[in-house]
């Protein structure tokens, strides 16, 4: 799906500065700090139009959350969503997190969130999907010891493809599900794919995942 241009994002972006990290790899271990509490870390990586961060922003106000979004056109509309709720435990990037280790410490995050990512099915994109153990590698280093991945996707092969790279990298499987409505559970909080999906009756899959 092509993007639409907004040409006054950037200026937008620079304007909330309060809610927007404008110099992320200036943040690396010190991401507590930009926070009113100190609280656990989740860092969602690909926030989208900001449905879920800002959702779980206020559905736990005792936890920090962290969206990163490299698309100008779309991190706009997070940010009115979250500016809406009036949150101050939700901070937004806009970065292409090619190396997270390049804006964490080690042992800086408490969870992370994969929502809905780009499958990437051709094989020989298969380096670009976000549970590649490239990827896997970056997560553990900036995870917690305890810390743990949440995986959600409408798409069957890209799950399937994360359960084994998962096992193959020696992480443990805490959580599949196969049909995440099925289990009506109260506290998800859906992402704007989620409920478009799930409203066509399409399978939402979900892993919870330690290293």
């Amino acid at each position: 799906m092509r993007l639409r241009h907004k040409p006054w994002a950037a200026d937008y972006i620079k304007e909330n500065e309060g809610l927007m990290v404008l110099d992320p790899f200036e943040q690396k271990g010190k991401w507590q700090d930009l926070f009113e509490k100190n609280q656990p870390i989740g860092l969602e990586i690909g926030t989208g139009k900001g449905q879920f961060i800002a959702g779980m922003g206020a559905q736990y106000p005792d936890e920090n959350f962290i969206g990163i979004e490299k698309a100008e056109s779309i991190i706009v509309t997070a940010i009115q969503k979250v500016k809406d709720q009036y949150l101050n435990n939700v901070h937004l990037v806009h970065e292409n997190a090619e190396d997270l280790r390049d804006m964490f410490a080690e042992n800086e995050v408490d969870t992370i969130y994969l929502n809905f990512s780009d499958p990437w099915p051709k094989t020989r994109h298969e380096k670009r999907r976000l549970t590649y153990h490239t990827y896997l590698e970056q997560y553990q280093n900036i995870l917690k010891d305890d810390g743990k991945i949440v995986m959600k996707t409408d798409n069957q092969n890209l799950f399937e493809y994360s359960l084994v790279s998962f096992s193959q990298f020696g992480m443990k499987l805490e959580d599949v599900t196969l049909d995440l409505h099925e289990l009506d559970d109260e506290m998800n909080v859906m992402t704007e794919y989620e409920e478009k999906f799930s409203s066509k009756g399409q399978p939402i899959y979900r892993c919870i995942a330690k290293f």
